[in-house]
């Protein structure tokens, strides 16, 4: 059973929360986030906090009723605060920079490599560093991950795209006689 499940979640002010059928709206300073919920788990919305029911005690039901919270409790603080990645860069030649809706990468390949930004996203890009922001908890991370996997870091040299502060394991390499 889920324990945070069981606790009210707060609607901070400035923060409104709405049911249109099975989605829930959430409005804040920083835009408007929507999910569909299915009707598994009961959400009640009150002026200030928000409570979650699960009426089922199988195993789906009781995972969804975590989950659910979860979902509730990113999309408030994501109109709230929002959320924020840092990736670094490393190697010889390796640069990205935003044009336009776009990145555009020179990472070892004979050709540039274009992506397009997410809506909902904003990049910012510096000399060895990336941040990307959004108020979608789940597009952040997901559009981060991809960037990296497009060149993971080696562990010989330590080349490629990281995220700020992850610690590479380097190998030896090769040893003389």
């Amino acid at each position: 059973m889920s324990r945070l499940a069981k606790q009210p979640l707060n609607i901070p002010s400035g923060v409104t929360v709405t049911r249109d059928g099975g989605c829930i709206i959430v409005k804040g300073p920083k835009g408007t986030l929507e999910r569909k919920f299915k009707d598994i788990i009961g959400i009640d919305i009150n002026e200030n906090s928000i409570t979650l029911t699960c009426s089922n005690n199988d195993v789906g039901s009781l995972s969804l009723w975590g989950t659910y919270a979860s979902h509730l409790r990113n999309m408030i603080n994501g109109v709230v605060e929002g959320y924020e990645k840092v990736l670094e860069i490393e190697g010889v030649g390796y640069r990205w920079e935003v044009k336009g809706k776009n990145i555009q990468m020179q990472i070892g390949f004979s050709h540039p490599v274009i992506v397009p930004i997410p809506e909902g996203l904003d990049v910012t890009t510096d000399v060895g560093t990336m941040t990307i922001r959004g108020t979608n908890k789940e597009l952040v991370g997901e559009f981060t991950a991809k960037i990296r996997a497009m060149k993971k870091p080696e562990p010989y040299k330590g080349k490629g795209i990281h995220y700020k502060g992850e610690v590479i394991r380097r190998k030896q390499g090769k040893r003389t006689v």
